[in-house]
């Protein structure tokens, strides 16, 4: 990635793909295309048995390369797929 282009609704994807080892992520940019600011849905097995905090803390950690550039971050679900498979 060069340092000029702004985050890509992919790279955000791959990052929590990868980082939570799941496939199951949903990511919109809401910032007309700047990637600055996204919504994300994200399934993982690795929010088993933790809390809200320590979860959207998963989230961010597996972004932190790209946090620096990201000015918005709406986690607007985080389930495990149990939960999710439930819904």
């Amino acid at each position: 990635r060069r340092d000029d282009m702004p985050t890509s609704v992919e790279r955000v994807r791959e990052l929590l793909c990868t980082k939570l080892a799941t496939d199951r992520v949903d990511v919109i940019d809401v910032s007309a295309n700047c990637g600055a600011a996204f919504d994300v849905h994200v399934v993982s097995e690795q929010f088993e048995g933790k809390n809200r905090i320590a979860i959207h803390r998963l989230i961010h950690d597996a972004l932190e390369e790209v946090m620096g550039e990201i000015h918005a971050l709406s986690i607007k679900s985080a389930k495990t797929p149990a939960q999710a498979d439930a819904a």
